[in-house]
């Protein structure tokens, strides 16, 4: 069984890692959004 303070550090970690993958795929994906929107204009 876990301790509250183990799950507790693994919810930090998870967030943290989700942190570091999300922040900069959504940049991405909101630069390629712009990119594109230059095309219809």
């Amino acid at each position: 069984m876990q301790s509250a303070q183990q799950n507790g550090s693994s919810t930090l970690k998870l967030i943290l890692a989700w942190g570091f993958v999300g922040i900069p795929l959504l940049w991405g994906v909101l630069q390629t959004l712009s990119n594109a929107m230059k095309l219809f204009q």
